[in-house]
């Protein structure tokens, strides 16, 4: 992260001389096998078939920003989505035409009838059954399987009663909203005998699972004993993307109007783009209508005196503690996800290793009080390194933080050992350095008008970059492969067959960010908190948050 295009290029022009001794001749294989058999490279990499003959008959549960991503990245080979359930129309339009707001939105989000080449909303309809709330759409008995993109604290009751109703699932991460309902949902999954999957998708990702590779089988950085990882965004007041404007907003008539004047003397080429817009705004002004204290959204007088509606609750959902579960869930749950794969790697193929401790601190600097959520976090873990157990001194120390107000550097992982460290940029790139003595310093100098500007120094000849992955291609996030991975367990079943991110490790990531978030919110009183190892077992009743797990909750009755 924050690495000058001099180094970046420096570790394209060596990429060769690392590979050699990672897995780059494996992948080729696989490339050229997936490219003879018709397999694609998710199923060849990662050992399941190259498809599952009948597809999964699957319905999606909330098609907003995330879940008309997983629209847009499954494989019809594997998953036939014949339901969606969304109260928004705003969403449901997407989910069939695609975001239309962006070229990159579309690429993204292109929407089923793209998916499936269906010509008009009416066939895709014809193919695809409408539902507002997800109940109804676990009510049909045609459905085998479901996706779970709803707000966070809809995950637990959403999976539980699908999963009694004869479903599989897969949630979008975190897997629930507290410790004691994600051993609910582990419970229920047990109990039903239906495979629950979470969304940690870098657990599908063949850049990170190289990463694993070159850290524990190759050993290229030496012994791992620090990761630091970030994820800063320019989020500002009147610049949110997690406050995004409420349909009655003025803004919004204002550019329909716009738009209609436009389209009356629009060139024929742009008249279709147009009118797709023109579409999308009036089904998210229609959202205007939806009832969503119907649906359980609740009214709140904020810090700021104002009065957070219902529907601002739904619209809004990442920024309250009721319905979300703020930086470390969202963002932070991925890259420690990813920090206790590395850790992990340390210590051997199989396992799974949990952290020590957490300190930590947050604040909201920059928004006001709109929210209940920190716009700062700053996490530091220890874990046990190999040899812990006979050295208590032996750890690896995780560092992370997640900002608004400044996108600098974006987000990624860097893991520094002994002999070596290894950058992840943004899911994209992988940069290896092998020289671990020597550093690189970041000074103010002047750029040729003046002002000031950041230059990299190196100290002495600087670090050679010995391999950087990725390529021109942007490899893929992962989405296409836990979906297809978690269809073919479902039609191919056997104990072997799980999702790699099944409950026993998807608790683990759930239960590091949740007690983050509890030493957030206590610093003076919980700075440093000690993870139990009760917490991560399912069948233990013991939760941080002191709340018995109970599968008998109302709340969970089909």
């Amino acid at each position: 992260m924050n690495l000058t295009e001099q180094q970046k290029q420096i570790g394209k022009e060596n990429f060769d001389e690392a590979v050699a001794i990672t897995r780059r001749d494996f992948l080729a294989g696989t490339v050229a096998a997936g490219v003879a058999t018709g397999a694609g490279l998710g199923s060849i990499y990662f050992g399941y078939g190259k498809s599952v003959g009948d597809p999964l008959r699957v319905g999606v549960l909330g098609t907003g920003d995330e879940g008309s991503v997983l629209l847009g990245a499954h494989n019809p080979e594997y998953l036939n989505v014949v339901a969606i359930a969304d109260i928004r129309p705003y969403n449901v339009f997407r989910a069939f035409h695609g975001d239309v707001s962006s070229p990159s939105a579309n690429k993204a989000r292109p929407g089923l009838m793209a998916k499936y080449k269906w010509s008009t909303e009416d066939a895709a309809r014809a193919k695809v059954k409408v539902y507002a709330a997800y109940e109804d759409l676990l009510a049909d008995p045609d459905i085998e399987a479901v996706v779970i993109a709803l707000p966070l604290h809809l995950h637990a009751p959403a999976a539980i009663k699908a999963m009694r109703a004869g479903k599989h699932v897969l949630t979008e991460k975190l897997m629930g909203h507290s410790i004691h309902e994600c051993k609910e949902m582990g419970r229920v999954s047990r109990d039903t005998g239906k495979i629950l999957a979470t969304g940690h998708q870098r657990h599908y990702s063949i850049l990170y699972d190289n990463a694993v590779h070159t850290i524990g089988t190759a050993k290229l950085i030496g012994d791992v004993h620090s990761i630091r990882a970030q994820w800063h965004r320019g989020n500002l007041p009147g610049k949110d993307s997690w406050k995004p404007p409420m349909p009655g907003d003025a803004s919004f008539a204002k550019k329909l109007a716009g738009w209609k004047k436009d389209l009356e003397t629009a060139k024929p080429a742009d008249i279709d783009g147009l009118q797709k817009q023109i579409a999308q705004l009036e089904a998210q002004i229609l959202d205007q209508a939806v009832e969503a204290a119907k649906y359980g959204y609740t009214e709140k007088t904020l810090g700021d005196g104002s009065v957070r509606t219902p529907l601002e609750e739904l619209i809004r959902w990442r920024l309250w503690n009721r319905t979300g579960g703020g930086l470390m869930a969202e963002l932070g749950s991925h890259q420690l996800d990813a920090a206790g794969i590395f850790v992990s790697a340390m210590h051997g193929p199989g396992k799974k290793v949990k952290p020590l401790t957490v300190t930590a601190v947050g604040n909201r600097s920059i928004f006001p009080a709109d929210r209940e959520i920190d716009d700062h976090v700053y996490c530091m873990y220890e874990y046990p390194a190999p040899g812990y157990e006979e050295d208590k001194n032996k750890k690896i120390v995780v560092t992370y933080s997640s900002i608004n107000g400044n996108g600098f550097g974006g987000y990624g992982e860097v893991v520094l050992g002994t002999k070596g460290t290894l950058v992840l940029e943004q899911e994209q790139d992988v940069m290896l350095y092998k020289d671990a003595a020597k550093d690189t310093r970041v000074t103010v100098a002047k750029a040729k008008d003046g002002a000031p500007t950041l230059d990299t120094t190196e100290s002495g000849a600087g670090p050679a970059t010995a391999a950087k992955g990725g390529g021109d291609a942007a490899p893929s996030r992962g989405y296409t492969e836990e979906m297809e991975h978690w269809a073919w367990c479902i039609r191919n079943p056997a104990p072997e067959n799980q999702p790699r991110c099944k409950p026993e490790v998807a608790i683990a990531d759930a239960v590091i960010a949740l007690v983050s978030n509890v030493a957030l919110n206590n610093p003076t009183t919980q700075p440093r908190i000690e993870f139990k190892p009760e917490w991560f077992d399912i069948a233990s009743d013991e939760t941080p948050e002191g709340i018995k797990p109970d599968v008998t909750r109302d709340g969970y009755k089909v």
